[in-house]
């Protein structure tokens, strides 16, 4: 199928909704989603992001300033991870326990202000990996608009791009809960560990990184095309890392990959989604 076609897809689909409020986080998917949805249904969008401890402030701040940019009404909702049961534990259902409830908060505000729909931004390829958000998605009767019109992220950027939004070549993010193994407990401080430490490389001026957290271990994913980089300020780096919090600071020969903390759940499918 052409891009082309998808696009028009994609218009269609969020303008049979009526209405529609976007789970935006400000990222490469979502805020295609709201523009799109912005340009087809007009003042009967909104926008809705969760505030919490898993998800700095930057992404906020440019959630916010995208939507008052594009006149788009913007909510935010309070949605604390690590008081949902379980949470903390980091079990293997994860994304499940924090999106069944981010979404039923979503949700209310929709209500609230006659939305009839709410949508979010997964696309094509996150069918693809593990992912048990989706699950909560399909239960609650959440939209995917993008997975709907089988947008893949290198077409969501290539619209992103065209349609000038400054997100085209944003780097991808996902909550720093997803920095953690599976088992290992989640806590305020090594998020905000973890928090500090991907901003410091990003300060530093590399494009997709992650910090992935094994007990006080940082294990640092960059593209491999910026290792020579990275090894030229790694002192830096082992100093700031340690004032952190964290013991040993190592780099992963693999480079940054989406769900890297998946590779041991080779048995895990999205079978149910």
């Amino acid at each position: 199928m052409e891009l082309s076609e998808k696009y028009q897809n994609l218009q269609n689909n969020l303008r049979s909704l009526e209405s529609v409020c976007v789970a935006f986080s400000g990222g490469v998917d979502s805020t295609l989603l709201l523009y799109v949805a912005h340009q087809v249904l007009g003042d009967r969008t909104i926008a809705v992001t969760a505030q919490s401890c898993s998800f700095p402030k930057r992404e906020l701040d440019e959630a916010k300033a995208f939507c008052e940019s594009h006149g788009i009404p913007h909510f935010t909702c309070q949605s604390e991870e690590l008081n949902i049961e379980g949470f903390r534990q980091n079990p293997k259902n994860r994304c499940y326990l924090c999106k069944h409830e981010l979404f039923e908060k979503i949700w209310e505000i929709a209500k609230q202000n006659g939305i009839s729909a709410v949508a979010e931004g997964s696309n094509l390829d996150d069918n693809g990996d593990y992912r048990p958000g989706l699950i909560a998605v399909k239960e609650l009767g959440i939209k995917s608009p993008l997975r709907e019109a089988e947008l893949t992220k290198a077409e969501i950027r290539e619209l992103s791009k065209g349609l000038g939004l400054p997100t085209w070549d944003k780097q991808s993010f996902a909550c720093l809960a997803s920095r953690f193994v599976y088992g290992e407990t989640i806590s305020e401080e090594k998020l905000a560990m973890v928090d500090k430490a991907e901003q410091l490389l990003l300060d530093l001026g590399f494009h997709q990184v992650r910090v992935r957290i094994h007990g006080m271990i940082a294990r640092i994913e960059i593209e491999p095309k910026e290792f020579e980089k990275l090894l030229s300020v790694r002192e830096k780096i082992y100093r700031q890392f340690q004032s952190f919090g964290f013991t040993y600071v190592t780099l992963d020969l693999l480079g940054y990959r989406t769900g890297s903390m998946n590779e041991t759940l080779k048995e895990a499918k999205n079978d149910e989604v």
